[in-house]
């Protein structure tokens, strides 16, 4: 398969590491020559590095977007009516409408669009759903996530969008159910015009889930916690260790993948 990587900055990187071990054939596409000679330095053929992704469409089967936010949209229309499948850095656009659009768009085209919410994937993912699916803590009432830390703050959007949205995707993913109902307090401390502090509030039917994302936390938290009528269920993806607390008593078993 021949895959067109879209973005050489940080994020980048990783995919194109990913993608040279996995073996596909490689196109890659930046408007910076310096990231493109990079990349050719990483064992990508010359030819096949070039400034305007356009040039590369013809020659690939998928197209992996690493860019900024503001440019998912146009870029995954443009593959899209060029026949391509896309895999799609989160968020998937920077407004809900912009994301139905390409929905209907991928429809229209037959092809696929995935968005890179790697949670989805984690070994702690698969023992969360292997234990709701077992009716471990029963009926779950409430859930929560964290996502902070200290590191440098993305500049094309805020931390919602950058790493809240991990657990929007994830509940949506155990709970088997999709949003239908959404609040959110939000913070500007840095006065960057995006924020920098966010608390949200979704609802998946009658279960609500309160995730809280931020750059200001010292440490590195990748917790949330699934509270049900007979226990709860506290995940550390960090750690990638999933706890099972049984109402009765303080701890259950404690599962280390």
């Amino acid at each position: 398969m021949n895959i067109l990587l879209v973005g050489l900055g940080r994020w980048g990187e990783k995919h194109l590491r990913v993608l040279g071990d996995l073996g596909v054939g490689l196109w890659v596409a930046d408007l910076s020559t310096a990231r493109l000679a990079w990349a050719v330095r990483q064992g990508v053929e010359p030819g096949r590095a070039v400034a305007d992704y356009r040039a590369a469409l013809a020659h690939v089967d998928a197209v992996d977007i690493v860019t900024s936010a503001d440019t998912h949209y146009g870029i995954a229309r443009e593959s899209l009516a060029a026949g391509r499948h896309c895999f799609i850095e989160k968020p998937l656009t920077r407004t809900a409408e912009e994301g139905r659009e390409l929905e209907a768009a991928a429809r229209a085209a037959g092809r696929l669009v995935q968005v890179g919410h790697i949670f989805r994937f984690h070994p702690v993912t698969a023992t969360l759903r292997e234990a709701l699916a077992a009716g471990r803590i029963g009926r779950v009432r409430y859930a929560t996530g964290r996502f902070s830390g200290f590191k440098r703050p993305r500049t094309d959007v805020g931390v919602t969008q950058t790493d809240a949205i991990h657990y929007f995707d994830l509940f949506a993913h155990l709970l088997g159910c999709a949003a239908t109902r959404v609040s959110a307090i939000q913070r500007d401390y840095l006065g960057r015009g995006l924020e920098d502090l966010s608390w949200t509030v979704v609802h998946y039917g009658d279960i609500p889930a309160v995730v809280e994302a931020s750059y200001f936390v010292p440490g590195t938290w990748r917790d949330c916690v699934i509270v049900g009528e007979r226990g709860a269920l506290v995940a550390d993806y960090a750690a990638s260790v999933v706890e099972a607390a049984a109402l009765s008593s303080r701890l259950g078993r404690t599962l280390t993948l």
